[in-house]
């Protein structure tokens, strides 16, 4: 499934995967939860909780496609590497 369409659903979660000086620097999705790669693992009870897809992002879409990586290997079937948060953030201004 393509993110626009998951989009344009509405129902998913969005998890930004950058530093938090990142989001500071370049700017943030308010609604994202930001919880950093580094603490994908210690973290992992707050993802596998959520219901519906889940987009992961970050600055390029590296950072983002190893946190998804990670979700499928536990299991989680509706992850999905959104990309770079500035394209991110264009597809959900031209819903």
């Amino acid at each position: 499934m393509a993110i626009e369409e998951i989009l344009k659903s509405g129902n998913y979660h969005l998890i930004d995967v950058r530093e938090p000086m990142e989001l500071e620097m370049d700017g943030q999705i308010e609604a994202a939860q930001n919880i950093p790669l580094g603490e994908i693992v210690d973290r992992k009870q707050e993802v596998v909780k959520l219901a519906g897809p889940i987009i992961f992002f970050c600055r390029s879409g590296n950072r983002s496609g190893k946190a998804a990586e990670f979700f499928k290997s536990e299991g989680l079937d509706q992850v999905y590497n959104g990309g770079a948060y500035f394209d991110v953030q264009q597809a959900l201004e031209n819903l």
